[in-house]
């Protein structure tokens, strides 16, 4: 790990070179931030601004992102208000602007949820058309191709992901595909010390897809109770939800383990940072063979497809 992380310092000397033209020179020791497991992020100040330079990871068109969604994305975030605003981007990396802000926690995020939920409302209406399609189902045979082609092999539980991510897709299929983040970790949510916002970072999955996944990755990437779900989509709806909703929402979330639970077996294969990625693999197979077990599953799907 210390020379991979070597080669980042180098890769980084470089980068703030080629960026201060536009940026202004930099100055003082650029400050490693953590949370990342795709990415390296440092602080950096540029003429006498700080900055948060972003260096893409190894190999990350493979883990389904699209470095031009991306940035749009990101650009419509930033003028919803909702994140920070892209200054710049280069090849191997994405500069934007450094805001103040507090790390959260689930418990913040769900007291916090209706700002949340119309946030993602807002994204999701927006007339951004990203130049990339996010679906799960299609995710979990592009992730599965490339751990074959590197002579790896797929866990069981894989097959088993595969056929609950069919069935859900079967009753809540991308008839409409609307943008979204699609990766809505705890990490990646902050608030804002001046304005006491809720701004939603790493953009890089954004992409065309169903609305309904950000809602369910949200829900249970920040451990939502039935009451936060109720919460949640009472917000993004404005309305007290249907059946249907709350169906499609727990729906969801088991396709959010599906898609979590792929995305680490192809980590494994393809990145240089210093995790756990099959850990993190196992945790949401098993977090998503337990939700699939549910007796209520039958239910949901009965009452997503009406």
């Amino acid at each position: 790990m210390a020379q991979r992380y070597v080669a980042c310092v180098a890769s980084l000397e470089d980068i703030l070179q080629r960026l201060e033209p536009a940026l202004g020179p930099h100055t003082g020791e650029p400050q490693p931030l953590s949370g990342g497991i795709t990415n390296h992020n440092f602080r950096v100040v540029f003429g006498g601004s700080d900055y948060v330079v972003r260096i893409h990871g190894r190999s990350t068109g493979l883990l389904g992102i699209d470095r031009q969604a991306e940035r749009v994305a990101s650009d419509t975030a930033a003028r919803l208000g909702i994140a920070p605003a892209v200054v710049a981007t280069l090849e191997d990396c994405l500069v934007t602007r450094f805001i103040r802000g507090d790390p959260v926690n689930p418990r913040d995020v769900a007291d916090r949820v209706h700002e949340i939920a119309r946030a993602l409302r807002g994204f999701h209406d927006s007339a951004a058309r990203l130049p990339a399609r996010f679906w799960v189902p299609d995710l979990l045979d592009h992730y599965s191709a490339h751990v074959r082609e590197r002579g790896g092999t797929l866990p069981d539980a894989y097959a088993e992901a595969v056929a609950t991510a069919a069935r859900i897709a079967a009753v809540l299929p991308l008839d409409h595909p609307q943008p979204c983040h699609n990766d809505l970790l705890t990490s990646n949510i902050i608030r804002a010390r001046e304005s006491g916002r809720m701004m939603l970072l790493d953009w890089e999955y954004a992409g065309m897809g169903h609305p309904y996944f950000d809602l369910g990755n949200l829900s249970v990437n920040n451990d939502f109770d039935d009451q936060a779900d109720e919460r949640l989509l009472r917000a993004y709806h404005g309305e007290p939800p249907s059946d249907a909703q709350r169906a499609a929402l727990k729906l969801m979330r088991i396709l959010s383990d599906a898609r979590e639970a792929a995305w680490g077996v192809v980590q494994a294969h393809v990145s240089e940072l210093d995790f756990d990625f099959q850990h993190y693999a196992s945790t949401h197979f098993e977090r998503l063979r337990a939700a699939a077990k549910q007796p209520q599953l039958e239910e949901w799907l009965a009452a997503a497809a009406a």
